[in-house]
């Protein structure tokens, strides 16, 4: 039978160490709920003892939250032990965590301690703390870098002594996957009563490997895992349990022993919600809850996609509560991701059309890094007024400054003959516009003029639109483009041709 695996959160607690990610108690208490809808098994709340708004947060979540165990941390020390009893109190299901630093590092620098004095405070720590809780969970800190024998000795004491999981802490992110391995398995081996508690991995990502030690702890028998949302945490973070679940969901031919009983679906929601609340946005090449981690931009591999999913995402982004994977349009996309997403919005266009705004879609990719729905929009509004012909761009040359009259040059096209001309104005657009003035050989008055982000980011299209009066009548125009000069030449010419 497979067996389950019991995801312990330390959101909370260890990642609310990370410098900036400072939470309010009511704010752990949000978070709280959602980890409880997301199913965590094990919600660490805090370290009591190190303020009086962590008891706090402590506190409030044991009263609250009903289907989760609620963990508080404490030291080896019977003041700790106590605040963090104290602050269960209300829970339905409490545990309290012990930890004890056990390298030769930190007895050396940190406690300067002797062995046999560390094991007599564990044995003491531990019997306190279960006499007041049946539910003790007891790290060694700095365990990878713990002489084994001396470990596994400390262990064997926790456990006689009340201790009902036992968790290993790789403390500064040291260690590596086989390392990881070799220690659980010799855990098993050499500590008699070990197989009277659960055996726990909590792993730091200072190499970069957090995930993968978690992991490899978990195929050598580890049965609870710690990890945060979103990977965050004290230096480079935890391990992160989106990462940790979806893999165990994922790989069932690797971990076909185990199983989690987290809510996949919620994945998302609570990545945006802990994001939200710490202020620590989520890279976007992220695993499982980066915003690209379901996108995909490549011409080959959307083309791919559109065929089978699975060729390239591995996850069904639903899984992890993301509606559906996306088509990134840029300037590596492909006409299949083109003609498909022109579908969605609506349009129909023949082949020949399509090939037309195909080629602007690329040049416009050259200038954008990502193409919006509104920019396909404009391109196609764009391509229909050309097939009208009339006056149209070839180019311009702007020069301009805070100390220098503006100047423009202007090529326009017109019956398959081109034109030049140069004006100088008030402005830049001003400038453009007194040159196409002098091509057209019309009088025109500008009646309107104005200017919109149609699309989002630093490299957004601009929109213009202007009304003109040629004669008695007015007409309005309409142009598009990353440049703004470029998008009011167009709009003038758009409104222009109209009048002819």
């Amino acid at each position: 039978m497979a067996e389950k695996v019991i995801i312990f959160d330390t959101t909370l607690r260890d990642g609310e160490q990370a410098p900036g990610a400072s939470l309010t108690s009511l704010q752990k208490l949000e978070i709280a709920f959602q980890l409880e809808k997301l199913g965590v098994d094990v919600i660490e709340a805090g370290f009591p003892i190190a303020s009086p708004d962590d008891f706090k947060g402590v506190n409030i979540i044991s009263r609250n939250i009903k289907k989760s165990i609620i963990c508080a941390l404490a030291r080896c020390l019977d003041k700790d032990i106590e605040v963090a009893n104290q602050s269960l109190k209300p829970a339905k299901h409490p545990r309290i965590h012990i930890f004890l630093a056990t390298s030769k590092i930190h007895l050396k620098y940190k406690f300067k301690k002797a062995e046999d004095e560390i094991e007599m405070i564990a044995r003491r720590a531990t019997r306190f703390a279960r006499d007041l809780c049946d539910d003790i969970e007891f790290s060694p800190e700095d365990a990878i870098r713990t002489e084994r024998d001396f470990l596994f000795r400390i262990i064997e004491i926790a456990i006689k002594e009340g201790a009902t999981t036992i968790n290993i802490p790789d403390t500064v992110g040291y260690s590596y996957p086989q390392e990881i391995f070799s220690l659980i398995t010799d855990i098993f081996h050499n500590v008699p009563n070990i197989n009277k508690a659960t055996v726990s991995i909590h792993c730091h990502d200072d190499l970069g490997m957090a995930v993968a030690n978690s992991l490899s702890a978990v195929l050598a028998g580890s049965r609870q895992v710690h990890c945060t949302i979103n990977g965050i945490g004290e230096r480079a973070g935890n391990a992160s349990l989106e990462e940790i679940v979806m893999a165990i969901k994922t790989r069932k031919d690797v971990f076909s022993s185990v199983y989690t009983d987290i809510e996949t679906q919620q994945i998302m929601r609570t990545s945006k919600l802990v994001s939200a609340l710490t202020g620590f946005p989520v890279p976007p090449n992220k695993a499982i809850v980066g915003i690209n981690a379901f996108r995909h931009e490549s011409g080959i591999h959307q083309d791919a996609v559109i065929k089978k999913r699975i060729t390239y995402e591995i996850i069904d982004p639903k899984d992890v509560g993301i509606k559906g994977s996306e088509l990134v349009l840029g300037k590596h996309s492909g006409r299949h991701a083109l003609i498909k997403r022109l579908k969605e919005l609506g349009f129909k266009l023949d082949d020949k059309r399509i090939e037309e705004i195909f080629k602007k879609f690329k040049e416009l990719g050259d200038k954008k890094k990502e193409i919006f729905d509104d920019d396909l929009i404009a391109l196609v509004e764009e391509e229909t007024r050309l097939k009208k012909r009339g006056y149209e761009l070839v180019s311009v040359r702007v020069t301009t400054g805070t100390d220098i009259t503006p100047q423009a040059v202007i090529k326009i096209e017109h019956t398959r003959k081109v034109y030049e001309a140069k004006s100088t104005g008030d402005g830049p657009v001003d400038a453009c516009y007194r040159a196409i003035d002098k091509i057209v050989g019309k009088s025109v008055k500008l009646i309107d003029y104005k200017l919109e982000a149609i699309t989002r980011g630093k490299d957004a299209q601009g929109l213009v639109r202007v009304e003109i009066m040629v004669g008695d009548k007015t007409f309005i125009g309409r142009g598009s483009s990353t440049d703004i000069i470029e998008a009011s030449i167009k709009a003038y010419l758009d409104a222009l041709n109209k009048s002819s």
